[in-house]
């Protein structure tokens, strides 16, 4: 009779632990990057200052992430959403590297540098199209999957749809603000490459959440400001 009751408090503490899932987050992006990099034929230490780059700012992100939203109950909901975010990133990843090919996602680092942010959130949704799907989709499964993990969470925790759509878009602008800025930098330093592109929108993932979690905890705590508190 205990199994029932223990399973989902295991899953909640190993996918949804502030703890564990930053581990699981930085080892997904280093196996992705570098087994990129071997198909690309990235190498040098430019390829390996980008990998460790991405690396620390995704720990930054989530150290930050769980400064904002300290884990409750064995439970960060937030992490739950990041991870399936991930991995719909990355299942989406594998259909359009399998569709296009590496050769022709290469020229999405070439063309982005010389658009503008919106023009280059179009260029990659137009190139990687599965990949932001996965992205969006996994995130908006953070609902069932909470409601599966703790039965007995409250509406708030679980039905606001509205802040998972809220989550995703701000993961998804991330997504592409990431890439700029880090294939602007390899640019800079006279190199530009897949991995460093795919590097910058795991970072830009990760410190979209951060941001979009702490937004709303901040409209949130303004809104249930006690009035008198400020008299």
């Amino acid at each position: 009779m205990s199994t029932p009751s223990s399973a989902p408090h295991w899953l909640a503490r190993s996918v949804g632990s502030a703890a564990i899932t930053p581990s699981l987050l930085l080892l997904a992006v280093a196996a992705t990057l570098w087994g990129l990099g071997s198909r690309s034929n990235a190498a040098g230490t430019s390829f390996g200052a980008v990998v460790a780059l991405s690396l620390v700012l995704v720990a930054l992100g989530c150290a930050a992430l769980t400064w904002v939203r300290p884990q409750r109950a064995g439970l960060s909901p937030p992490y739950i959403m990041l991870s399936l975010g991930f991995g719909g990133m990355l299942l989406g990843l594998g259909v359009d590297l399998m569709l296009g090919g590496p050769a022709q996602l290469e020229s999405l680092c070439s063309q982005s540098v010389r658009l503008s942010f919106v023009e280059s959130l179009e260029l990659h949704i137009a190139f990687l199209p599965a990949m932001h799907a996965g992205m969006l989709t996994g995130g908006l499964l953070a609902i069932p999957s909470l409601r599966l993990l703790r039965q007995h969470c409250g509406r708030y925790l679980c039905s606001l749809l509205t802040q998972n759509l809220l989550c995703s878009a701000w993961m998804l602008l991330g997504m592409t603000a990431g890439a700029l800025w880090l294939v602007r930098w390899q640019v800079a330093a006279g190199t530009s490459s897949l991995p460093g592109m795919l590097g910058g929108m795991f970072v830009g993932m990760t410190w979209g959440m951060v941001a979009s979690v702490a937004l709303y905890r901040a409209f949130f705590a303004l809104r249930n400001r006690n009035p008198a508190e400020d008299a």
